[in-house]
């Protein structure tokens, strides 16, 4: 029982992590989530998707607590249907932070999220969306893309892999924004400072608790600040190397239960039906 009052607060990726790779909960997993929260743990969800790709999300899973999106940018509670902290990135900083990792590495594809609750992804001409289960709208032209107040850019670039993109644009825009690589496809441009970390604690504070007791699951470097910030940090089979080098457990991979596994360890474990 003192294992389980170790960690009030879990807070899970949903790609890579805690969902399958159709998007899918498998039923081992939500047992044990449920079991967790029976046992007084809260769950919140901490993922880079904006809260219109987070919404659908949520609602198959039936969490109604908070859920950290946008990396960071974003903290949206489900239970009420609402935003209940943002941040925008500036859109003048976001043109010139693009201008300035094209004239160091080339020619880029480029996205943006868009901020609220009803927010589209909107795509510059070439931009391809690099996941199974997620769309976006298409503009006609890349200056389309600062219309409305937006959350981040994303960029995809025709020869770098996401690491060597990542790391160019942290030398010539890393004092303008928080350069992130969450995944295939997903190199990002957020608010300067922000990252999970930074929702993720104003979430816990409205909790009443912190880092202390709080337990992290995650599969991407976009994860290693929620993990410097928690008191134990899970990093799943099929993480990414820098976040396995910051974790504190190697768990399972999404497709075989990972968090499931860490969970029936502190909490215990329930029959499922399958």
């Amino acid at each position: 029982m003192m294992a389980a009052l170790a960690y009030s607060l879990i807070a899970t990726d949903l790609d890579g992590t805690l969902l399958r790779a159709d998007d899918s909960l498998s039923p081992r997993t939500r047992a044990a989530l449920t079991r967790a929260v029976a046992a007084g743990a809260a769950h919140i969800v901490a993922t880079g998707r904006p809260v219109p790709q987070v919404v659908p999300v949520l609602r198959e899973l039936g969490h109604r607590g908070l859920a950290v999106c946008g990396q960071g940018a974003q903290l949206y509670d489900a239970g009420s249907g609402r935003i209940v902290w943002s941040v925008t990135l500036d859109r003048e900083i976001a043109e010139v932070a693009l201008g300035k990792v094209e004239a160091e590495v080339g020619s880029v594809l480029a996205a943006v999220n868009q901020d609220g609750t009803d927010g589209l992804m909107l795509m510059e001409p070439g931009f391809t969306v690099r996941h199974p289960t997620l769309s976006g709208e298409r503009a006609g032209h890349r200056d389309e893309l600062w219309d409305r107040p937006l959350t981040k850019v994303l960029i995809h670039h025709p020869e770098l892999a996401e690491d060597e993109l990542a790391a160019a644009a942290r030398t010539v825009v890393g004092d303008l924004v928080t350069v992130t690589m969450a995944g295939p496809g997903a190199v990002e441009l957020q608010p300067l400072g922000i990252t999970k970390a930074t929702a993720l604690a104003r979430a816990a504070d409205l909790l009443g608790t912190g880092p202390r007791d709080t337990l992290a699951f995650g599969d991407m470097p976009n994860d290693i600040p929620m993990f410097l910030w928690s008191a134990h940090g899970v990093a799943m089979a099929n993480a990414h190397d820098e976040l396995k080098a910051v974790s504190d457990e190697i768990t399972g991979s999404n497709e075989d239960d990972g968090v499931a596994a860490v969970l029936e360890r502190l909490y215990g474990a329930a029959p499922v039906r399958t």
